[in-house]
């Protein structure tokens, strides 16, 4: 038993991440089924009141506690939207990415949801938990999407050190033997996606599944053309021919702090054009999100099978 599964209740300690386009209800209702936890984004569903209908539709599969996750900077038109669509029918938790989570926090708590806040550092770990976040999810240099710079061991070492909320690791856990390692380091849980994308329960394509087995982690490039924040993708042809860093005009637009507001929603939106394309779209354009897990990737596997191969030895 770990934090994390006295936290949410749950047989083994590992969240399905929420990866934008990827995670889906199947998948949730499947991780659910096979005893962990799973979050799904809030940017996966066009119109914020299908959040409400979603979360209720895997109540009436399961009793068992999932999570949402919310972008909360500037980026996210829809953020106020999609906060009221989670306190219509509550997830047991809300994981918060890439802003300040203070009112959310207020908001989520007064209706009994835990919060979870993505972090990349000691100084923002520190802001989220002074404003009340009830565990950290401590991104590393090794996870996949919106990746940190700090090694997966030195990250763990340092928050549980320093912070009193527990710290779920996130990156850098591609096997049991991974797993094993940062809960022996003091993390309460670890949250995994890449293995995920090779279940037969995620709906992207045959082409992206079939990268993820063909690729491996010195393939894993990090590239700001997404959404101006630093992504890890599999070091495609297109990827390697369109550079990974912003052009000039992003570059300016990034700069700029009189439209950085307006900036930030276009390019992430057009980031999020992009992989949408990748993932459900067999073409030469392909922008795929992955992290170095991808070198563990051997074959296609339920979700089931994957989290008995996860858990087998602990």
């Amino acid at each position: 038993m770990t934090k994390l599964t006295e936290l949410l209740n749950i047989k083994h300690p590992i969240i399905l991440a929420p990866m934008f386009l990827v995670t889906n209800i199947e998948m949730v209702k499947a991780a659910l089924d096979n005893g962990i936890s799973a979050a799904i984004p809030a940017m996966n569903f066009r119109n914020p009141n299908d959040i409400t209908k979603a979360i209720q539709e895997i109540k009436q599969h399961i009793d068992k506690p999932f999570g949402i996750n919310i972008i909360v900077n500037r980026s996210n038109t829809k953020l106020n939207a999609q906060i009221e669509a989670c306190l219509v029918e509550p997830p047991a938790f809300i994981i918060t990415s890439l802003g300040n989570p203070k009112t959310i926090i207020e908001k989520a708590h007064a209706k009994g949801i835990m919060v979870f806040c993505d972090v990349t550092d000691l100084k923002y770990a520190k802001k989220v938990e002074q404003v009340g976040a009830d565990a950290l999810i401590a991104v590393n240099s090794e996870a996949g999407g919106h990746a940190g710079c700090t090694p997966r061991n030195e990250l763990i070492e340092t928050l549980t050190k320093n912070c009193k909320i527990p710290v779920i690791n996130a990156g850098g856990v591609s096997s049991s033997s991974d797993l094993r390692d940062v809960l022996k380091l003091g993390a309460a849980g670890t949250s995994i996606g890449t293995l995920f994308i090779a279940s037969h329960e995620c709906k992207v394509s045959d082409k992206y599944k079939n990268a993820l087995i063909n690729y491996g982690k010195n393939d894993i490039v990090l590239t700001r053309k997404l959404s101006g924040a630093p992504t890890t993708v599999i070091n495609t042809d297109y990827v390697k021919s369109i550079g990974t860093k912003p052009n000039f005009l992003e570059y300016l637009i990034n700069k700029n702090t009189g439209i950085k507001k307006f900036a930030k929603a276009i390019l992430m939106r057009k980031g999020q054009n992009k992989l949408s394309n990748a993932a459900f779209k067999a073409t030469y354009k392909t922008v795929w999100c992955a992290s170095p897990a991808i070198e563990n990737i051997t074959e296609l596997k339920s979700v089931k099978e994957i989290v008995e191969d996860l858990v087998g030895s602990l």
